[in-house]
């Protein structure tokens, strides 16, 4: 083997979304629940997408490939990777292989071909950067034994919170499909460059299959999905592990951090919420003037003047390694990991620096986004398909430009991947269709939106499905001689 010859790039050259149409305005529901909605709308966002009562993960993600296949006419004989990413799914042995079943019935249907029998199905889980890792996983299958084939990577997910919780406002549902190929037309993946970060964080937010006992699912189709978590806690795991998963990147790439952040014109990042990614990069920016020139660290040194920090007990605890995990307890959870950090934070968030290297960055995509709520592993490539969307309409990119984004699973993970823009992106972006994807709604009043939240049936919807997936049934059977318990039976609407 000739070791020599050039690697052929390897990206994403399609997106495709499937939204559900039920949705919930924040405002409406700030007023159900007597919760502040200038707050709300500041540090969520406007609206969140409920899945309907025939909908699950596997249909939402089938619904998202088979719009992917569709808008870039993709041979479904080429594709040889179909990968899933979620933290919903809801069966503990199949995976991607029950969405190439839906998409398969649907292709031959059609009269089309079904997606390759040779197809590897796998299901990449680690809570929000499960899609991120499919990704990698499917990069890594074209760069070797699949090279010259096709894959496909579907992130599906319904953020689900328990009424009452801190979490309610930050729901979400629905699928993002990506088109990977050799030489793509959207953007090249640059594994090589990217920085990865990891470490066991406890109960910064998880899903023990205890939650399951008991549930009633004689009304309708749905496991209601509501994770353990703790809010503050969850930010602190977020930052610190994007702060580690940059640095790896700066030194595999033996980047100037500063100066490569303030290269950058676009960044995309997990977005649980809208507050979220802003703060993570507006700490990870301090961080960098902390390593910077002497002018970058006299900017870094103005933030601690006007929040009343000492600059030499700054820089202490920016160099100190703490151990994240120890916050993980009743009494230590609403403990700070980095203190003076955030204290000058909000002196920074005051600045004329942090609108031009903060919120300028976030920007492409980020109104869309805050109709949709948490998508957990489909929150990532849904700003991008959003975001590029916003550029193609502004002629905002440019090919060969850098786009540096953030995947991260709380448990804890993160990565930072570097894309860099296709000669075609504007070609390829112009077969997303992210804005048609949204733009079916309907709007839930309280009693509707607590109904399906809590795996009723709920009155009043008219909503007909087209094109679409949809649960079918549910197996009840448990003889000796035949069951289906639990097993979803699906049904394409054409």
């Amino acid at each position: 083997m000739n070791s020599s010859m050039p690697r052929k790039p390897i990206g994403i050259s399609g997106l495709a979304a499937y939204i559900p149409p039920y949705r919930v305005w924040l405002e409406d529901w700030c007023n159900w629940t007597d919760n502040q909605w200038p707050k709300i709308r500041e540090v969520v966002g406007r609206s969140f997408r409920v899945r309907g009562p025939h909908q699950s993960v596997y249909t939402m993600a089938a619904n998202a490939v088979i719009r992917l296949i569709d808008q870039y006419d993709v041979d479904p004989n080429r594709v040889r990777f179909l990968g899933l990413g979620t933290e919903s799914s809801t069966d503990n042995s199949a995976g991607a292989i029950i969405v190439k079943g839906m998409v398969d019935q649907a292709l031959t249907a059609r009269g089309k071909p079904p997606i390759s029998r040779r197809c590897e199905v796998p299901e990449f889980k680690h809570a929000c950067l499960g899609g991120v890792y499919g990704m990698k996983g499917a990069i890594r299958h074209l760069a070797l034994d699949g090279a010259g084939s096709l894959a496909i990577v579907v992130c599906a997910d319904i953020a689900e919170y328990a009424r009452g919780s801190s979490g309610e406002p930050t729901q979400g549902a629905g699928a993002v499909a990506m088109l990977l190929e050799e030489n793509p037309k959207l953007a090249v993946v640059d594994l090589i460059g990217s920085g990865s970060a990891s470490d066991y964080r406890i109960m910064d937010f998880r899903k023990p299959m205890l939650r399951f006992c008991g549930q009633d699912r004689s009304e309708s189709h749905q496991v209601q999905d509501f994770p353990v978590f703790n809010g503050k806690y969850s930010t602190t795991c977020y930052i610190d592990e994007t702060l580690n998963a940059l640095n790896d990147m700066y030194e595999r790439r033996k980047l100037n951090s500063i100066a490569h952040l303030r290269s950058l014109s676009t960044l995309f990042l997990h977005r649980p919420y809208r507050r979220m990614p802003e703060t993570g990069m507006a700490v990870c920016y301090l961080f960098a003037l902390a390593k910077g020139t002497a002018e970058d660290r006299a900017e870094l040194a103005s933030y601690c003047y006007e929040s009343g920090v000492n600059v030499d007990v700054l820089l202490a605890e920016m160099t100190s390694k703490p151990e994240v995990s120890d916050l993980a307890g009743p009494e230590r959870h609403q403990t700070e990991a980095y203190p003076m950090t955030m204290a000058v934070l909000s002196a920074f968030r005051a600045s004329r620096h942090y609108r031009h290297e903060i919120l300028d960055k976030l920007r492409l995509g980020s109104d869309t986004m805050l109709d949709l709520g948490n998508l957990y592993t489909a929150a990532l490539p849904a700003w991008m398909a959003a975001g590029f969307e916003q550029a193609l309409e502004e002629n905002s990119l440019s090919a060969g430009e850098e786009v540096l984004t953030l995947g991260y699973g709380s448990g804890d993970a993160a990565e930072v991947i570097p894309f860099f823009m296709a000669e075609g992106w504007r070609e390829a972006t112009q077969k997303i269709r992210f804005a048609d994807s949204m733009e079916l709604t309907i709007d839930l009043d309280r009693q509707q939106y607590e109904a399906l939240h809590d795996g009723r049936r709920a009155k009043g919807l008219d909503y007909v499905p087209r094109n679409e997936f949809v649960i079918d049934r549910v197996g009840e059977s448990d003889s000796r001689h035949f069951s289906d318990l639990g097993i979803e039976f699906y049904r394409y609407i054409a």
